[in-house]
């Protein structure tokens, strides 16, 4: 029967405005859940239309968070987070994030604790140092499934532990504050797509499959959050993401200094994954995506140049349309084809991590180009997670340089 219902939904999708500058929190909101002012009426108005439908109904709704745009349903809700499968075609055994605006809510809505004497008393002292300094912000832990918790298996796939983050998007704050509901929220797009940072991204992908998207302007870091699990010894950067693999040991003290990044490769069938990210197609526009990967610095510049160019011009035989993202060495015309649009990532990491899925977007959706080609960069700082969701989007189709 709820199959039947979920493949009959349909919405009219609408997209409503939203202005984050409107929306105000103290200093403590995030420990102690107060709630947010908010000055602007329609941002209000639209924000409440929102929570209603987080804490109401089975349905969800496009947000946007400093991160990447989220598809969000209550985490406590068997039947929202279906949808939130529903919606993407993403499979279930992926496990999903749940958001919280505080550690109030985390406490009294996933742990069942209304009145605790230690805020902090749920969350494994190995993550205090990184909370106290990153939270709210793109940062997601993992902790134990408390016994007899009210969130839902199929956020968790099932698993011993869930992945929790507080976002400091202030749309995305208040949407899960005035919801007073955890949201499970994977990235707004269908599943494999690079995921959106603009409400236009997220209604291209899922026009008709949710009622609203919430508009708050473009995300600002551009990539999804850091994940991390302390509950191993040495801890785990399972995926990176807007705080950098170097930012994490510096900033989590003693324990975090011997912090290890999880290199796995591949996922062996039926292997459960702790986090989103790890196991399927991700980040892929339509087009064909072919990496270059820096690695072959003992070459001279022109002759690593030379042989890039060699590369394109093979590959690009009989592509009606293709196009080059370039980012810190490719000059601006080493392709000079009138068939092939070139652009430029940025010239930092951080400008690269911001802009690196609203260009893949660009040329698939709206210049529809057969073939992208992308410079990579360092796996250091911002480029670990660059690098990241680029080789996911290229699969096998990678070139050293």
């Amino acid at each position: 029967m709820l199959k039947r219902l979920l493949s009959s939904m349909s919405f009219n999708t609408r997209v409503l405005k939203v202005d984050p500058s409107s929306i105000h929190f103290s200093p403590t909101a995030h420990i102690d859940g107060s709630l947010p002012t908010i000055t602007d009426p329609e941002t209000k108005k639209n924000l409440m239309e929102a929570a209603n439908i987080i804490r109401e109904t089975d349905n969800i709704v496009g947000f946007p968070t400093e991160t990447v745009y989220g598809l969000g349903g209550s985490s406590l809700n068997d039947n929202s987070v279906l949808n939130i499968y529903k919606a993407k075609n993403r499979p279930s055994d992926n496990p999903l994030i749940s958001h919280v605006s505080s550690i109030d809510l985390l406490n009294r809505r996933i742990f069942g604790n209304k009145h605790k004497t230690d805020v902090l008393e749920n969350i494994p002292k190995i993550y205090h140092p990184l909370i106290e300094k990153l939270w709210p912000g793109p940062l997601t832990v993992l902790l134990p499934v408390p016994p007899n918790s009210n969130l839902s298996k199929l956020t968790t796939a099932d698993q011993p532990t869930f992945a929790v983050r507080i976002p400091s998007n202030p749309v995305a704050r208040a949407l899960i504050a005035l919801s007073d509901t955890p949201i499970a929220a994977p990235s707004a797009n269908q599943s494999t797509r690079p995921s959106p940072t603009l409400a236009s991204h997220v209604y291209h992908d899922l026009n008709g499959r949710i009622p609203i998207i919430l508009d708050g302007g473009a995300c600002n870091v551009g990539v999804e959050s850091t994940v991390v699990d302390g509950l191993v010894s040495p801890p785990l950067l399972l995926r990176p993401g807007g705080f950098t693999w170097e930012q994490i040991r510096s900033m989590g003290g003693s324990q975090w200094s011997t912090c290890k990044v999880e290199n796995k490769k591949t996922i062996a069938e039926g292997e459960k994954v702790r986090t989103p990210g790890m196991k399927y197609r991700h980040y892929s526009p339509r087009a064909k995506v072919i990496l270059f990967v820096p690695e072959r610095s003992e070459m001279p510049t022109e002759e690593r140049l030379q042989y890039v160019k060699n590369i394109i011009k093979e590959e690009s035989k009989g592509i009606q349309k293709y196009a080059l993202l370039s980012t810190l060495t490719f000059p601006s015309n080493l392709v000079e084809e009138q068939n092939c649009i070139c652009e430029q990532l940025g010239s930092s990491r951080k400008e690269i991590q911001t802009n690196l899925f609203a260009y893949l977007r660009k040329l698939d959706e709206e210049e529809k180009v057969d073939l992208i080609f992308v410079e990579g960069i360092e796996d250091e700082n911002e480029g670990l997670a660059v690098m990241n969701r680029l080789r996911k989007a290229a699969s096998h189709n990678i070139v050293p340089f």
